[in-house]
């Protein structure tokens, strides 16, 4: 088994990196184009803690190493991950704990995400993920595809950061701009009940 850690922080609010999480594989990320679908298969809200729960099932493609495809065969690219997510209002944290599908017989890769407010204005990021090769005695080959993913979640941890730091920045503007004509709607539909009332 392989470990791979990383933390992050976010220099927004713990408000805004939660709500933006939802955001974080859409077409402001142009650092998630391996993510091809993100499917929602349940969502409850625990009526006594507040805690959101939600699965999905995300579908990404990425190319794995020439040495896998030879065990493999090339048609493995695309690959399915099960995610759930907890978001507690209370704590203010989101934990997401995912773990992959496709290749369930081979690897076992379980990873864990905790968003928490470090103060009003900026939210620790915490990644965690432990990998496990499951192809019986041949440890040569088992370390190999256990460096290959760590090296993966290596590589794409800049690019996640970045990616996810441009969704939150299009969030903050987009959100501002909302609350923006929500303040001129407001200003204007009283100017006409003051010249109605006049």
């Amino acid at each position: 088994m392989k470990v791979f850690s990383n933390t992050e922080t976010f220099n927004y609010s713990w408000e805004e990196v939660s709500t933006a999480n939802w955001r974080k594989y859409c077409p402001w990320n142009d650092k998630s184009t391996h993510v091809l679908a993100v499917d929602t298969i349940s969502r409850t809200v625990d009526p006594e803690t507040g805690i959101l729960r939600t699965e999905r099932l995300i579908t990404c493609r990425q190319s794995m190493p020439e040495f896998l495809k030879k065990i493999m065969g090339s048609g493995m690219e695309e690959q399915q991950v099960f995610e759930t997510s907890y978001v507690d209002p209370k704590e203010r944290t989101v934990t997401m704990v995912s773990e992959n599908i496709t290749w369930s017989n081979l690897l076992n890769v379980q990873e864990t995400v905790v968003y928490r407010p470090l103060n009003d204005h900026q939210t620790a990021f915490d990644q965690a993920a432990k990998i496990t090769a499951l192809c019986g005695g041949w440890q040569k080959i088992k370390n190999s595809m256990e460096d290959a993913l760590v090296k993966r979640f290596r590589d794409n941890a800049a690019k996640g950061k970045e990616g996810f730091e441009a969704v939150l920045a299009m969030s903050r503007r987009v959100f501002a701009e909302e609350r923006e004509r929500e303040k001129m709607s407001l200003i204007q539909a009283q100017s006409v009940n003051i010249r109605m009332a006049a």
